[in-house]
């Protein structure tokens, strides 16, 4: 699992800071979280595979969220992309990209399929789940969490054999921590796993555009990493307030009660072209916070 900031700036961009999107790379695949405009410039700068976006999550419809999506797709088709590609965003998703793709003359060579979002798990595979929460802004806006399934334990196919399991799904399901029938016998996964070598899965949480409130901290608890939106200092707060976005002493208090390991900054507005004043304020309630840069790798 590797994680990669693409842009840090709110709003509009800077010569510093293009608009805010991350990128996690799992398993081979890509999952974009925001695509606003110069996405797939940061991508390149990045060296990062747009080819292997398997889906983008779009937080809210707002056009520093969303204005990249056009072109990115655009240049998926012109590379000949033969998969579709899977948009997750708030309920008029779909027309959105319909009238985007309308207005630029674009027509795509591979399926796009939109996904209205709802709280609660959007998608789930063999090895992680992404699941959405509400957040507060002035138009519906959610935040993101993936979370890596947890192991229950190392599967002993030896023991499996000797205990005359069959090879196959009964062994799948065992390894999900479920019991399976053989004839009359009852086997359990403690039967066939270590259990000594079990590990809880990576969770990681986005929050996007928000007023910050103890409304998500269920959600983003214990997280790996926390990215939250930080677009102003304290003395802005009423601002803050205005225009129901997050100050750094707010992602700090969240960060906090989440009891999350590791905080990152981000979405600062253009305003502030230094960024060490957040962490200071973060710091007076969590320690472990970066203000995050354009083309950071966060460790996970």
């Amino acid at each position: 699992m590797k994680l990669f900031v693409l842009g840090t700036s709110a709003s509009t961009p800077s010569k510093e800071r293009n608009l805010s999107s991350i990128l996690l790379n799992f398993d081979g695949l890509n999952y974009l979280f925001d695509c606003p405009e110069g996405t797939q410039r940061q991508l390149m700068k990045a060296k990062l595979s747009y080819m292997k976006i398997h889906s983008i999550f779009l937080s809210h419809l707002h056009g520093d969220h969303i204005l990249g999506l056009p072109g990115l797709i655009a240049t998926m088709s012109m590379h000949q992309r033969d998969y579709p590609l899977y948009v997750f965003g708030p309920k008029g998703i779909k027309e959105t990209i319909k009238k985007s793709m309308e207005l630029s003359l674009l027509k795509v060579n591979f399926e796009i399929k939109t996904v209205e979002l709802k709280a609660g798990k959007i998608l789930e595979e063999e090895n992680f789940f992404i699941e959405a929460f509400k957040l507060k802004h002035d138009i519906p806006c959610f935040g993101f969490v993936f979370k890596e399934k947890d192991s229950l334990g190392k599967f002993s196919r030896e023991t499996a054999l000797k205990l005359k399991i069959p090879e196959g799904p009964l062994w799948s399901a065992l390894q999900k921590g479920k019991k399976v029938k053989v004839g009359k016998k009852t086997f359990y996964p403690k039967d066939v796993l270590d259990e000594s070598k079990k590990k809880t899965g990576k969770k990681i949480s986005f929050v996007f555009d928000t007023l910050a409130n103890n409304s998500y901290i269920s959600k983003v608890k214990e997280s790996d990493v926390l990215f939250h939106e930080s677009t102003f200092i304290e003395k802005m707060k009423e601002r803050a307030k205005e225009t129901m976005h997050s100050t750094a002493k707010d992602a700090g208090k969240i960060a906090e009660k989440a009891k999350v390991k590791k905080l990152v900054l981000f979405h600062f507005s253009p305003r502030h072209k230094e960024t060490e004043k957040f962490e200071i304020e973060t710091r007076e309630f969590f320690g472990n916070v970066i203000a995050a840069k354009d083309l950071d790798e966060i460790e996970v």
